[in-house]
């Protein structure tokens, strides 16, 4: 089995290493906040005292909230150490991010892979994610077999790393306009008297039938936003990934204003700002109560 190092162990990154120590790796976990690794030492992990020390290992993971966390913690003196290593990165980060952290790398001697993912805590403690993937073909396939274990499928996009992290923003784009649609729409059939679960069945059982229809559909419906899954400061930071890139080239994205909008309200609320990242649906149902 193969010594793996793994950094940043919120909901998505614990289930990803629990995965990996399952699978029985030798897992080499940090965190900022060392309480959060109890549960993986306790299956078997091992717990660094810093992040060099997770870094070291010859493959190594990195699961951290957004740009500003993944460059404090993925530095050339945390990097400092023996050639050939190669370090992945599965966060959401920014593409000029990618850009500075591969040259990073570059400099300390270690390969850089870009792999964001799709899906939620539970998608990656059943190994289920999809995973996009970019950089040297060989540093990938390396890594491949692993990433497979994390995976129902890895989608490659080529040998530059920004281009995963640019495919990534670009499906968050869409999960937030999904989002908002629903939102709208149950908000819609239920000024008129129809069951939001009803109409919710009929979406996922007919033309929406997709994973985000389904899975965020029927929250949505329920209003069930806690715990939070994915909270709605990393879906306004994902919106912002989006109006970067459309910035870097120039392009207009009309929506994009709207659903800023609708983040910047519920991250304003008290009661909002804690809930999963769908519950932006409630911005526009309490907007509707209180024009009625």
């Amino acid at each position: 089995m193969t010594r793996i190092g793994f950094l940043g162990l919120g909901n998505m990154g614990r289930a990803m290493a629990g995965r990996l120590v399952a699978a029985g790796h030798e897992v080499v976990v940090w965190n900022r906040s060392p309480a959060a690794a109890d549960e993986l030492v306790g299956a078997g992990a091992e717990l660094a005292a810093g992040p060099a020390e997770a870094l070291a290992a010859p493959i190594s993971f990195s699961m951290l909230a957004n740009d500003e966390a993944a460059e404090s913690v993925l530095t050339a003196e945390h990097l400092r150490g023996a050639p050939g290593r190669i370090h992945v990165n599965t966060a959401s980060i920014s593409a000029a991010a990618a850009d500075r952290l591969q040259a990073v790398h570059r400099s300390a001697g270690v390969g850089y892979v870009a792999a964001p993912v799709l899906g939620r805590p539970a998608v990656a403690e059943a190994g289920k994610l999809n995973i996009m993937v970019a950089g040297p073909a060989d540093l990938v396939d390396r890594v491949e077999p692993l990433l497979d274990e994390l995976s129902v499928r890895v989608w490659r996009f080529g040998d530059v790393p920004r281009r995963a992290n640019v495919t990534k923003a670009a499906m968050n784009f869409m999960i937030l306009h999904a989002l908002e649609s629903i939102g709208e729409a149950i908000t819609l059939v239920e000024a008129h008297d129809v069951d939001a679960s009803d109409f919710v069945e009929l979406m996922t059982n007919s033309l929406f039938g997709g994973v985000v229809y389904s899975g965020y559909g029927p929250m949505i419906a329920e209003r069930r936003y806690r715990p939070a899954g994915f909270s709605m400061a990393l879906g306004l930071k994902d919106l912002g990934l989006a109006e970067a890139l459309a910035e870097e080239t120039g392009i207009s994205l009309p929506t994009a204003p709207v659903i800023r909008d609708r983040f910047e309200r519920a991250l304003a609320d008290d009661e909002l700002q804690e809930y999963d990242w769908s519950g932006v649906a409630e911005v526009t149902r309490r907007q509707v109560k209180r024009s009625r």
